[in-house]
């Protein structure tokens, strides 16, 4: 168990304590715990190590840990299946058998009958981290290009593989970052994305990404920038070939805004030249597909749901664009070309409804669901007449489906087999409003025979970023969660995109307040309800959502019982240093900047802790070597938060779990997610009680 001092409280590890102080635009502010954005340092290692030891010597202790664990790995043990992708008579998908650290990409000739392994991550690493990433087939069918990553990085390495003798290539493309993979029409090579600085600390900022093409056969040394704006280091890049091979559409991007430039380039010219389609920066374009001269685009443009337009290449002006399908009342999340028809997955009220459309606009079919749930994706090309699509819900483990296009019949594929019964579990939508009188969205999950009490152990779960909705989905640890008597919630806070841009907009750079105060509306509400209570309320969130809870604990400590915040953006004022926070700013603003620096200051957690505040039990969760919200974020918050905890006997712990070989959370080995999972359910019953 943990030392305590003379007080009763638990002994902290001492970070090292500095005297860095910054000045912004006339403001003095301190940074004691700066050394901690080493993460390799010397005196950092001893802290993370003595951290770990602290958490485990707490968590360990957990008599119910072991039960959960052994329980977490039931539940997990089953058969999961990916969405086929079909390429030259091949179908291509993904699936795990249970307990693998990884899915295997499979390949077959037929839909159900014998396949091949083509990609076995779990033989890659001795650990279980290396995970696949992008892959994508060659125009000829012959070949795989597959991106790689290790340990959580976002970097990756591409390499490619033949589909028949199962062999890779000599070509190893290293230090690939947010990129996909774009063959040649001739499959003689590929374009990639990357960044000149090759950064494993996640320390320096990313900048100046280019387009790069990869010839097969030949030294990565020689690979040829296809593409770059060296005038713009803050401008992305990726690049995708069109279905017929004859055009190579390059969107340009300004960090995560949600805008973008659409260029397309003839992949049959001597000299790659990309065109402008539309390049003002003014709304968000997504290419859906081609054929002919007719390109079909997803764009908020004049449609803050989003809606669907043509354009014709060498034809029309951007501002000739046909309007394909209008802006509905739900939200467009998603589009794509099927069977000769458009496939729009809209969101009502963040559950989703696919209906399918002639490429005039004019109406084909509704995708009859199951339940109300999530589609997670839909796959199909624009001449093939069956398309595929993955379904979930909160008591409804991914199943695959199979649609028919041209008899509108959807049977399922690939149902998995988990040890519980559906029945047992049920949903409700209801609706809490906020602070300023917006109509915020939850959905409650529970067991059927648990009736809701202020005894109730209660889960909340929010996000609110990035035009990122949350969904109704399964999860194999919050079945176990709720197996053991507890409540899940989650909360659909703006910033997210499920009613549309102005929905994302109202919860962004000055106006982020607006979504604590949803997040705290949700809250209020389930125990207004006396569905729970304070003691019994805990809040959980990752990445953007780390932050939503480090905001939200500290703003109102009285109103939760625990708070986990995972790979957390808590240190508001310097996120933009590191890595590709910079891109975040269009969500957040930058300290740098005047007219944002006080808001920022006022809602970032780091900077927002009060010494002797009773704060909620906290599990504070990061990877040693996150290189997305690099780990000074939650070292930082965690031993400034260990240093304001109140002093009283009986005050709550604050831990942080390192995981030392994990980065953001993409590609997290199946027995990392298992032992993350039985440490957070652990806790929370430690932190909630019986």
């Amino acid at each position: 168990m943990p030392t305590r001092d003379r007080h009763g409280s638990i002994t902290y590890p001492a970070p090292a304590i500095g005297d860095v102080v910054d000045d912004y635009h006339g403001v003095k502010i301190a940074d004691p715990y700066r050394a901690l954005e080493d993460p390799d340092a010397a005196e950092t290692r001893v802290w993370i190590e003595a951290e770990n030891a602290l958490t485990r010597s707490i968590l360990d202790a957990v008599p119910s840990r072991r039960v959960i664990e052994t329980r977490l790995s039931e539940t997990w043990n089953y058969a999961r299946h990916g969405v086929p992708q079909k390429k030259k008579g091949r179908y291509f998908f993904g699936k795990n058998d249970g307990l693998q650290n990884q899915a295997v990409m499979y390949t077959s000739r037929t839909l159900d009958g014998a396949a091949t392994v083509l990609l076995d991550p779990n033989t890659m690493s001795t650990d279980g981290t290396a995970a696949l990433g992008e892959m994508r087939v060659s125009p000829d069918g012959k070949l795989v290009a597959y991106q790689v990553s290790e340990a959580g990085s976002d970097w990756n390495v591409i390499r490619v593989r033949h589909i028949e003798t199962l062999r890779d290539l000599s070509d190893v493309v290293p230090w690939v970052k947010f990129s996909g993979i774009a063959w040649s029409p001739d499959s003689k090579g590929f374009y990639y994305s990357t960044y000149p600085d090759h950064d494993t600390t996640g320390n320096v900022a990313l900048k100046n990404q280019r387009l790069m093409f990869h010839a097969l056969g030949t030294d990565v040394a020689s690979d040829v920038v296809a593409h770059a704006r060296p005038d713009q280091p803050d401008w992305g890049f990726s690049a995708q070939t069109t279905d017929d091979g004859e055009a190579l559409i390059l969107t340009q991007s300004a960090g995560t805004e949600q805008k973008a430039r659409i260029f397309v380039a003839d992949l049959h010219s001597k000299a790659l030249v990309f065109e402008p389609v539309f390049d003002d920066f003014d709304a968000d374009y997504e290419v859906l597909g081609k054929r002919g001269k007719r390109l079909w685009l997803r764009t908020d443009k004049n449609a803050p749901k989003n809606r669907i337009v043509a354009f014709d290449l060498g034809v029309s002006r951007p501002n000739e664009a046909l309007e394909i399908v209008p802006e509905d009342s739900a939200t467009l999340e998603t589009a794509a070309l099927a069977g000769g028809k458009l496939v729009l997955v809209y969101m009502q009220d963040a559950a989703n409804v696919v209906r399918l459309k002639d490429l005039d606009g004019k109406p084909y079919d509704e995708v009859k669901l199951p339940a109300i749930g999530s589609i997670l994706e839909f796959k199909g090309s624009l001449d093939d007449n069956e398309a595929f699509f993955s379904f979930t819900s909160f008591n409804t483990p991914t199943c695959v489906w199979r649609y028919d296009v041209e008899r509108k019949l959807s049977t399922v594929w690939r149902a998995p087999t988990v040890r519980f019964d559906p029945a047992d579990y049920v949903t409700e939508q209801v609706f809490c409003t906020s602070k300023d009188g917006t109509r915020i969205p939850l959905f409650v999950t529970k067991k059927r025979d648990v009736v809701l009490s202020p005894a109730t152990p209660t889960l909340l779960y929010g996000y609110g970023g990035f035009n990122i909705a949350i969904k109704p989905a399964f999860s194999p640890a919050m079945l176990v969660w709720m197996e053991r008597g507890g409540c899940y919630v989650t909360a659909n806070l703006r910033g997210g995109s499920e009613y549309g841009r102005e929905w994302h907009d109202a919860g962004t750079r000055a106006r982020k307040q607006n979504v604590f105060d949803d997040f705290i509306a949700a809250a209020e509400f389930l125990i207004a309800k006396r569905w729970t209570s304070p003691a019994k309320l805990a809040i959980h969130g990752r990445s953007n959502g780390g932050l939503l809870v480090g905001a939200c604990m500290i703003q109102r400590p009285d109103l939760f019982g625990a708070a986990v915040p995972g790979v957390g953006v808590l240190d508001m004022l310097r996120y933009h240093r590191f890595t590709i926070g910079w891109a975040w700013a269009s969500d957040y603003g930058r300290a740098d900047a005047a007219e944002d620096f006080p808001y920022l200051q006022a809602f970032s957690p780091l900077h927002n802790l009060e010494v002797g505040v009773r704060y909620p039990a906290t599990l504070v969760i990061t990877g040693d070597h996150d290189d997305r919200v690099v780990p000074a974020h939650s070292f930082k918050f965690a031993a400034a938060l260990q240093h304001a905890q109140s002093r009283a006997l009986d005050a709550p712990p604050v831990l942080i779990r390192i995981e030392t070989r994990g980065g953001h959370g993409a590609g997290k080995p199946t027995s990392m997610q298992i032992e993350e999972w039985a440490d957070v359910l652990a806790f929370l019953e430690h932190a909630l009680g019986p």
